[in-house]
């Protein structure tokens, strides 16, 4: 058994050497990875381009948030990296400034819907006016218009997300756990299959992986759990 492209770990680590190293114990069993802020702060990119240089897909999780003229500024540098995704927050004029600098680029840009470790009683107290589940709709049906190519939703979301923008949208899903392991720090998770079934295109599943005493073996397990679906 081999990687799943559908499969995205993230290396969210402290250092890119810890990353490197973790590339190297993952092997065949993991082709496409996640580089964070973390990494990002440091030589994150150069680090991306060497991953690239190894064949593996990136995802770019800058997340990217401020007025439209920054973003439209950052996201086209981004899109010279010949990385696969791009993640920026999902605010309409955010999604449209980073569709508009990616050009006819192959790098996707997603748009983030509502962070997984949030609640509703989380959104309350930020001030929002809506559950989890009615802002992630309005920022999908937003992102919709704005011409971005994906989103990042919980799996809990993921269905919702499949019924609003139809096939061939990305639907990026963060707070994978596979039977067994710890949600961590995921208030709104799923195992590998539910979140497929779901509608989920793309799956990130990052510490029942990195954290096990046998990595390779952990994202084989992964791998399994999303066969088939």
């Amino acid at each position: 058994m081999t990687a799943d492209p559908r499969l995205i770990v993230p290396l969210d680590l402290p250092s890119v050497a810890e990353a490197r190293a973790m590339v190297e114990r993952l092997g065949d069993s993991v082709s496409f990875y996640k580089i964070g802020l973390e990494l990002l702060a440091t030589d994150g990119m150069a680090f991306a381009a060497a991953l690239k240089g190894q064949g593996k897909q990136v995802f770019l999780d800058w997340k990217l948030h401020d007025i439209g003229a920054t973003v439209e500024r950052s996201a086209r540098v981004l899109a010279q990296a010949g990385c696969d995704l791009l993640t920026v927050h999902a605010e309409p004029q955010v999604m449209r400034a980073a569709v508009l600098a990616r050009g006819g680029s192959d790098l996707k840009i997603l748009a983030v819907t509502v962070l997984t470790s949030l609640t509703d009683a989380d959104l309350v107290e930020m001030g929002y006016a809506f559950t989890t589940h009615e802002l992630v709709a309005r920022r999908i049906r937003q992102a919709v218009d704005c011409g971005v190519d994906g989103v990042v939703a919980s799996p809990h979301e993921a269905a919702l997300a499949r019924e609003i923008a139809g096939p061939g949208f990305l639907v990026v899903t963060p707070g994978v756990r596979p039977d067994g392991s710890a949600k961590n720090d995921q208030a709104r998770a799923a195992t590998p299959a539910d979140a497929l079934r779901a509608g989920a295109s793309h799956l990130v599943c990052g510490r029942p992986i990195t954290a096990a005493e046998d990595p390779r073996a952990a994202a084989l397990k992964v791998v399994a759990e999303m066969a088939g679906v």
